[in-house]
């Protein structure tokens, strides 16, 4: 290997992340430079220096042409050498997952993982700014996952602002170190020095001055040595300089005319190519290029890796197609795209080709891309969508196929999951705007708001004006009128439409659920997802390979589905995964939590990656409601990564809303507060001293988290009798276990009846049925209310034991918060053990510091009550309330009460007792 010039200061730097990821550090380092500025030789004495300490090296370079295969431009690196990253069947794993990117994204990371154990690795990705999208997204997913391994990242790009690489680095600079290098022009040292190594003598000083003209970019110092550029030309602003053009020109002004044909058309095809694909283009044969073949790479222009041949360099290719009449390009383009048509590359391969001559208005050009970007649907949805809209700018304004193109955008849209940017271009679409001025048929309408339809509905954007179109074909105008029964402007109707009779089953199961009918509303969401009107694929769409679409057989039914969206189901179909997670949750609801938490983990990672985010949120939710709060957390934090790699911040706030509620029940109030919604602000109040806040635990919603458990902690911790919290409580429940009777609802609300009207036999009761729930910190908070109302009546026995084993779940489940109350009504009880749970130690300082009394203080203080009328209202004397005051101003490191006062508003977001 010829060696490294003028760039020892940035060879040094990739070495101390080599170091350091041998250390255990990983990092992501970017090289940055123009074309030819020696971005890719920097990468190869990097790579050197790491084989020779024993890294494992992987390596690849992204083409122009990776954007039509999916993880076109990783893969080589995945599988390259004798021991590869990935191994053959694991690597065909991957493949099977293209349509699924998170799933293989984390797939990928733990088959690295496992490969890396014990080997420190570099992996290395040059030209970067080529990568196909879904390349740019594993890489952000694996980078992420394998912080902590002993890996380099070293990526090489051209400047490109918001580029592959930029996005990188945003989306991984809070997981491990970045380092950006930018690559600068040599100085005249290091220019003569290359020039000497090339040469493998010294540069006489003729050359010297020639090598002026390179401007210190090595590539352009190579190419003077080898006669491929000409210095005395003045180097360009743009990307290809002049001298480099008449160069070549000079070096291939010896070649036979065939050799000088096989470049200019091979500069057509691309950076690379087949030899076969080039012979039949110009209708050679093979074996007569070979020779034209091998001056081409005695001149330095193509190298032959055996597969395929590529351009040395890129600006090469540049000064070769430089000499290509436009009109000679165009019609290589054309000659090229159909013979790419005619072999079994395909419409999409041939797209770029078509691209490039296509005018406005060529109805066959059109036609083919279309087709194209149905096909790279499959594989690469972002490539797809780029193409289709292409095609729509080819498409004459007032011309009817235009809205048919603008649909097709629309759906496609929809497929990448760009709701906004489809829902705004049907608007100027169907709006008369210059978008589109041809005709807009009844058909064309309904077809567009039916497209929008099922994901309005899964966003709950639904609007019943938008789904109005007077003279739609029948079919159509039913499944409008079947959604605008689930927005509510419409009645139920009798149809035989299989789309609006699925439709109709999901506007059932919602006013089921909001009514809290969760077991009719489960039913309806299963009759929804029964019905045929979508993909054959069957199976189920959580756990199942179904993306979209009702599941069903398939059968009988073209002739009532009428137009099918790209990804292949009945127009207007809810998604199946959409319904079939509706589904889930009333299942929850409906006292089936165990069931459908086992449901949930067998479908994250195998089933419709986009719906991560909610099912993992769905996934904590359960843990929660049967006691793993772990495994809550751990939920709740992987949705919220999810929803960052994805970009779908919907199920943040439940997802923190979980967190919220486990941080609460392990007595970790500052964490707590991030999710300040009415419930969560209810429990904070309480622990903070609010003897009146257990009757805003009431107005928790019919879905949420851990309801049951929340109402009975109302009733069990509640000290304001004048309120009536307790029989609110029963009320309530018995309610729900009217609207939903199970195990749990019944026997959450005959606990409370029981506890209320101290029927001591029935309270024993209702603590029994609820052991079969699966619900443990239910059940522990009925022991805890049983052995409560059990002392009380001087039972200290039966108290004692009750009270006893809703200590132990609480302590064993971490419930901490929990245990501490419990624990101290056993020692008020006289009971005494060897070893109590542990409680925990009160911080010095900061509001988890003050004690009940003194938070009490505070925030009457807050609200503007002098020491006497604090004193009033805590039945306490106002020296006593002065006292406790100097001790928060101490904690809380305040010394008035307006300070006070701020640092209360500020901790919380309305005012604590409201």
């Amino acid at each position: 290997m010829e060696p490294l010039r003028g760039r020892s200061a940035e060879l040094g730097r990739l070495l101390e992340a080599l170091r350091a990821a041998d250390q255990g550090t990983a990092s992501l380092t970017v090289v940055t430079g123009e074309p030819g500025i020696g971005k890719s030789a920097l990468l190869h004495a990097a790579m050197e220096q790491a084989e020779r300490h024993g890294f494992l090296v992987a390596t690849a370079a992204a083409h122009q042409t990776d954007n039509i295969s999916p993880l076109a431009s990783l893969a080589p690196a995945l599988r390259a050498g004798k021991d590869p990253l990935i191994g053959t069947e694991h690597f065909l794993e991957l493949a099977a997952l293209n349509t699924q990117p998170l799933w293989l994204a984390e797939r990928l990371a733990d088959l690295m993982r496992q490969r890396l154990v014990g080997a420190a690795t570099l992996v290395v990705l040059d030209d970067a700014q080529w990568s196909d999208p879904l390349t740019g997204f594993v890489l952000r997913v694996a980078i992420s996952r394998l912080a902590d391994a002993r890996l380099m990242w070293l990526l090489a790009t051209r400047p490109t602002p918001g580029g592959v690489a930029d996005q990188l680095v945003d989306a991984v600079r809070d997981q491990l170190p970045v380092h950006a290098v930018q690559l600068a022009p040599l100085d005249t040292e290091a220019v003569l020095q290359i020039a000497a190594d090339r040469l493998n003598h010294a540069v006489d000083p003729a050359l010297s001055v020639r090598l002026g003209g390179a401007q210190g970019v090595p590539f352009l110092v190579e190419q003077i040595v080898a006669g491929l550029y000409v210095a005395d030309k003045p180097l360009a602003e743009g990307p290809l300089p002049d001298g480099l053009i008449e160069g070549v020109r000079r070096r291939t002004a010896g070649t036979t005319e065939l050799c000088r044909a096989l470049l200019r058309t091979a500069a057509v095809f691309g950076s690379e190519f087949r030899l076969e694909d080039v012979a039949v283009l110009m209708s050679e044969g093979v074996a007569r290029l070979a020779e034209p073949l091998d001056e081409a790479i005695r001149a330095g222009l193509l190298a032959d890796s055996g597969a395929r041949l590529t351009f040395r360099h890129e600006l090469l290719r540049a000064a070769v197609l430089a000499d290509v009449p436009p009109s000679a390009q165009r019609a290589l383009h054309s000659a090229i795209a159909d013979q790419l048509l005619r072999s079994e590359q395909g419409a999409s391969a041939a797209a770029p080709h078509i691209l490039a001559t296509a005018a406005v208005g060529d109805l066959a050009a059109i036609s083919t891309l279309r087709t194209a970007a149905r096909d790279l649907l499959t594989t690469m949805s972002i490539t797809a969508l780029s193409v289709i809209q292409e095609t729509f700018e080819l498409t004459p304004v007032d011309h009817p196929i235009r809205g048919e193109v603008g649909a097709d955008v629309i759906d496609i849209l929809l497929i990448t999951r760009q709701y906004d940017a489809a829902r705004a271009f049907a608007e100027d679409l169907l709006g008369g705007t210059p978008l589109y001025q041809g005709p807009v048929s009844a058909e064309l309408a309904a077809r567009i708001r039916l497209l929008l339809a099922p994901q309005e509905w899964a966003l709950g954007l639904l609007d019943a004006s938008r789904l109005v179109v007077d003279g739609a074909p029948r079919h159509l105008a039913e499944r409008l009128a079947a959604y605008r029964v689930v927005a509510g402007a419409e009645k139920p109707f009798a149809t035989d439409d299989l789309v609006a009779s699925a439709v109709l089953e999901i506007a059932r199961a919602e006013r089921a659920a909001a009514e809290g009918r969760f077991v009719a509303a489960r039913d309806a969401y299963a009759a929804a997802r029964s019905r045929r009107g979508g993909s054959a694929s069957g199976g189920s769409a959580v756990g199942g390979s179904a993306v979209g679409g009702l599941v069903g057989d398939g059968s009988a039914v073209d002739e009532l589905a009428g137009e099918r969206t790209a990804g292949g189901h009945a127009l207007g179909t809810p998604p199946a995964v959409r319904v079939e997670l509706a589904e889930l949750l009333c299942r929850a609801q409906a006292g089936e939590p165990a069931a459908v938490l086992q449901r949930v983990k067998e479908g994250l990672g195998v089933g419709d990656s986009w719906l991560a985010p909610q099912l993992a949120v769905l996934r904590a939710q359960l843990e929660l409601a049967v006691g793993n709060l772990s495994a809550a957390v751990e939920a709740a934090h992987a949705s919220l990564r999810w929803s960052a790699e994805l970009h779908d911040p919907s199920t943040e706030p439940a997802a923190r809303q979980v967190l919220a509620l486990v941080a609460l029940l392990r007595g970790d109030l500052s964490a707590a507060r991030t999710a300040p919604d009415e419930p969560v602000r209810a429990l904070l109040a309480m622990a903070d001293g609010d003897a009146t806040a257990a009757h805003r635990l009431l107005t928790a919603s019919l879905d949420y988290p851990n309801r049951l458990e929340l109402l009975v902690h109302a009733a069990t911790r509640t000290q304001d009798t004048a309120s009536g919290t307790a029989h609110a409580v029963a009320k309530l429940l018995a309610e729900h276990a009217a609207t939903t009777p199970t195990a749990a609802t019944t026997g959450a609300a005959q606990l409370v009846a029981a506890a209320n009207e101290r029927d001591l036999t029935a309270l024993a009761d209702a603590v029994d049925q609820l052991r079969s729930t699966g619900r443990q910190l239910l059940l522990a908070e009925a022991e805890e209310l049983h052995g409560r109302v059990e002392l009380e009546h001087g039972d200290r026995r039966t108290g004692v034991a009750a009270l006893e084993r809703a200590l132990d779940s609480y302590t064993e489940l971490g419930a901490t918060a929990l245990a501490v109350p419990v624990q101290a009504a056993l020692q008020a009880a006289g009971v005494r053990r060897r070893r109590w749970a542990a409680v925990p130690t009160r911080p010095e300082s900061g509001w988890e510091a003050l004690t009940p009394m003194e938070r009490k203080v505070a925030l009457l203080v807050a609200d503007g009550h002098t020491n006497r009328s604090a004193a009033e209202e805590l039945v306490l004397s106002a020296s006593t309330v002065g006292t406790h005051l100097r001790n928060v101003f101490s904690k809380l490191g305040v010394n008035s009460r307006v300070q006070l006062t701020r640092l209360v508003l500020q901790r919380f977001a309305s005012p604590p007792n409201a």
